[in-house]
């Protein structure tokens, strides 16, 4: 018999309406009563995880392929494991509500010393903790439960950042009203003035503007703006490019796209077409070090005109208020009126041919992986090699490319595609990580089997973390790890391993292997064998960069 409406139902349906079906999370006591109502629902998935960890890498990756995501954990030991990875959401603007089921309400009151609390009868320590790294929080009650849900929700949704809700035991349970409209967010509209004196100020500046160029970053995937700016370079004969965390927003492959920019590091097609125009329309950018190879862009304020979620600039004027959507259709139409004429086609980077029966390297490796490649695929590439590496290929259109560059936390990637390919269960995943990410997060490849997943995961060995070799200590031990044998592991991590599994050393083999899981039929798992200190020539770049500014 179906219980009485209560706030765990409340919530359940706020979920629903934001577009996320699946709940990610480890179960614990505290959380044990919301979970049944997670498990009695027509529209929540269930998602358990290995770890805490692991969950909320798991809800970041889903988030980034369906705008929302939520995640389950108990208070303190859990929610305090998953804080790295609702950090690096927050970093990132993915938005993912972290639900943490707490003691009853009663206990609270009495300051019990109770398992998982910090034995001071303090049950709001790791609430305070959560603040910096969350857009919203809220300790449910019965009284407030409803209205907070709504308003952590929304301000989730309009800042595209995770929120924090406490769950009591005891909450979840009390009565609530079922909503009668659906939860929706919709952007408001500028102000009229400041949207006329924006739109004056942009147009004196593309108006006489001789060569402009358009730089775009991940603020327009996190606002669902990727099909405004496909729309935008298909309309106007302008050279375009994006930075590493907004690959994917283009069709890499079509006339006017010259490459991904990162300052002084980029190819010299990239770094003229950007740094040499008069204009650099910069849509949704965040010029942080591991982007700008250590902050060598050369590009003014006086040469810029910057769109973020709330707010644009021309010159060294922010006119506040103007959400993106409305600024980038504003530059749109000015582009419209005053760019004419064909734009030069981009010198497409080409990978040099590797022959087929020589060892791997980092650039034979990318060579051949470039051909693998096609419309569709959701490619997840780990901090270091794998990241800076993928920074070169040429990515077909409708390609989800998740890097965390900011973040930059190793073995995200792993759990983040188990999270991707819950999102997505049709399109092919593609996991870039390293041997030393990896080991971090393998055991979510449990959860990938258990769930009859498919990915293609590459790991890319070079015994080590070969990106701390390259920022300092290439020999010193605390860069070695213990040796996998990595083939075996999908054994080891389920009792019916539906997976293949391959080592290869050789172009010819990685070619061969590729060309037998293209179609991604069971999970797949390549280990790449790699010259201890081969690195991408972005990595070299940065770390130099790195190193140099960490000796400072």
């Amino acid at each position: 018999m179906r219980t009485p409406y209560c706030v765990a139902d409340y919530l359940l349906d706020r979920l629903t309406d934001c577009g996320t079906d699946h709940l990610f999370g480890v179960p614990g006591d505290y959380n044990l009563q919301f979970l049944d109502h997670v498990i009695d629902s027509p529209d929540i998935c269930w998602v358990g995880c290995a770890n805490e960890l692991n969950a909320s890498y798991a809800a970041d990756g889903y988030a980034r392929c369906k705008g929302i995501a939520a995640l389950l954990t108990t208070f303190g030991v859990g929610e305090l494991s998953a804080m790295n990875g609702i950090a690096g959401s927050f970093a990132e603007y993915v938005p993912v509500l972290h639900i943490v089921g707490a003691p009853g309400m009663a206990s609270q009151q009495r300051g019990e010393l109770l398992h998982h609390t910090l034995g001071d009868g303090d049950f709001r320590h790791f609430y305070h903790m959560s603040e910096p790294v969350t857009v919203a929080q809220a300790i449910l009650t019965e009284q407030n439960a409803c209205y907070e849900i709504d308003r952590v929700l929304t301000t989730m949704l309009r800042e595209r950042r995770p929120g924090y809700l406490m769950l009591p035991a005891d909450v979840a349970k009390k009565a609530a009203t079922p909503p009668v409209t659906a939860l929706t967010y919709k952007p408001a509209h500028a102000d009229n003035g400041c949207l006329k004196a924006f739109r004056e100020a942009a147009q004196n500046r593309i108006a006489s503007s001789k060569r402009t160029a358009l730089l775009a970053d991940f603020l327009v995937l996190r606002h669902g703006l990727k099909h405004a700016l496909q729309k935008w370079v298909k309309e106007v004969p302008m050279a375009h490019a994006t930075m590493l965390m907004g690959k994917g927003i283009f069709d890499e492959r079509q006339p006017g796209f010259y490459g991904t920019y990162s300052g002084s590091a980029s190819a010299d097609a990239a770094k003229e077409a950007i740094e040499g125009a008069d204009t650099v329309l910069c849509i949704g950018t965040r010029f942080t070090d591991t982007l700008t190879a250590g902050f060598t862009h050369q590009l003014t304020p006086a040469q810029t005109i910057e769109v973020q979620p709330h707010a644009s600039r021309v010159g060294d004027i922010w006119f506040t208020g103007i959400p993106m959507i409305q600024a980038i259709e504003t530059l749109t139409e000015l582009c419209k009126q005053h760019i004419t004429g064909p734009v030069a086609p981009a010198t497409h980077h080409a990978f040099s041919p590797a022959a087929q029966d020589s060892e791997l390297t980092q650039e034979s490796f990318w060579s051949t992986l470039q051909t693998f490649i096609r419309p569709g695929d959701i490619i997840l590439a780990d901090q270091g090699t794998s990241a800076f590496g993928a920074f070169a290929l040429r990515l077909p259109s409708d390609v989800n490319f998740i890097v965390q560059p900011l973040w930059g936390s190793i073995g995200y990637t792993l759990a983040a595609a188990f999270g991707a390919q819950t999102a997505c269960p049709q399109r092919r995943v593609i996991v870039l990580t390293g041997d030393g990410a990896a080991q971090l997060t393998i055991q979510e490849m449990g959860s990938m089997l258990r769930d009859k997943q498919r990915p293609i995961i590459l790991v890319l060995n070079n015994e080590g973390y070969t990106v701390e070799r390259a920022i300092h200590g290439p020999e010193q031990r605390y860069n070695d790890i213990a040796l996998w044998n990595w083939t075996q592991i999908p054994q080891a991590l389920s009792l019916n391993p539906q997976a293949e599994c391959w080592r290869v050393s050789e172009v010819e083999q990685l070619a061969d292997v590729l060309e037998k899981v293209a179609h991604h039929e069971r999970l797949s798992l390549i280990e790449v064998m790699l010259p201890k200190a081969d690195i991408p020539p972005l990595l070299g770049a940065i770390t130099k960069a790195l190193e140099a500014r960490n000796r400072a």
